[in-house]
């Protein structure tokens, strides 16, 4: 049977991811880092699965531990650190990467990766759930309402707080240039581009900010301007000591803050269109959907090289996902 291994298993995403993966009927294996074996123990008893310690930046290692896996889906954040090692080592070892990650680094390292990933008969997955798999899934829904749609304006709702290491990881990775695509090129933007989204209560005042969707979104549309924003509530991003945070927020939490994101679409004619998306809060939604994505590559839905979510799945594909609904306006 086909194996997937979680790598960063003993972390709160990557816990949750675990559990819905072995729910979907997975094959399953844990992986981590040496340092957190006891996490391992504890989460392979209860899952009654097995785990394998090793350290990203040891090829050796890796290629060892993947030698009898088939995909691999890395929730072990900041993936500035994790992504670059485990990408080559699964393209070494020919196995499927898939990860989570909100970071565009990852995104631009697909794209580098590309061409060696493809010859290998390796898929790069980056964002295989979270916004990624959410915002794309919007905005391939939204452009079929329009005749040669030819911007994108997208921004996502996050409400309900950050887990420790999505705090961390956002913390490591602040992007000092704001940058929105323009005739197809990723270039520059003034943060004062602040504009009003309605998410389905009103306008709302949501800022520009460097999302991995100005990649995806253009790879899996075409669309050759987009532009992202982010409209944040319930105390905005953490401050203070971000180590000091708890692992993530609860699941009455959770349950409490639903996702939400809102796309205008523009076509060549002028013609301008707006949906919105609902569904569970984001931490929910991408656990669920990064097990479904590996579910389905596990199953044979992959193709080599660099792809997105909605290019690979279908723009249905977040709506395949827990209770999530998009509405056209």
């Amino acid at each position: 049977m086909a194996k997937l291994m979680i790598y960063g298993a003993a972390g709160y995403t990557g816990k949750m991811a675990a559990t819905n993966a072995q729910k979907a009927g997975v094959e399953l294996v844990l992986a981590g880092r040496e340092q957190d074996k006891a996490k391992f123990v504890a989460l392979a008893g209860e899952l009654g699965v097995e785990y394998r310690l090793f350290a990203v930046d040891d090829l050796l290692a890796s290629k060892a531990a993947l030698s009898d896996i088939n995909v691999l889906l890395n929730c072990a954040g900041p993936f500035m650190l994790t992504a670059e090692p485990l990408m080559k080592a699964c393209i070494e070892a020919g196995v499927h990467y898939l990860d989570i990650a909100a970071e565009l680094d990852s995104y631009q390292l697909a794209e580098t990766l590309d061409q060696a990933a493809t010859a290998a008969g390796v898929m790069l997955l980056p964002g295989s759930g979270g916004s990624v798999a959410m915002l794309g899934s919007l905005v391939g829904h939204a452009a079929k309402r329009v005749s040669k749609p030819h911007s994108v304006s997208i921004a996502m709702h996050v409400a309900g707080g950050f887990s420790r290491g999505s705090a961390i990881s956002a913390s490591d990775n602040v992007n000092t240039g704001l940058l929105h695509r323009v005739d197809g090129k990723l270039i520059s933007r003034s943060p004062q581009d602040v504009r009003d989204f309605d998410f389905g209560n009103g306008p709302a005042s949501s800022f520009p900010v460097t999302l991995p969707d100005l990649i995806t979104i253009w790879r899996a549309t075409d669309i050759p301007n987009i532009e992202t924003f982010v409209y944040l509530t319930d105390g905005a991003f953490p401050e203070g000591d971000l180590a000091a945070m708890p692992d993530g927020p609860t699941v009455d939490e959770r349950e409490a803050n639903r996702y939400h994101a809102a796309v205008e679409v523009t076509g060549e004619d002028g013609t301008v269109v707006r949906s919105i998306l609902e569904t569970v809060n984001g931490y929910t939604f991408t656990t669920i959907a990064a097990a479904e994505a590996a579910r389905r590559v596990l199953n044979g839905e992959a193709r080599p090289g660099f792809q997105t979510p909605a290019g690979l799945f279908g723009a249905g594909f977040a709506e395949t996902i827990a209770d999530t609904t998009i509405i056209d306006l």
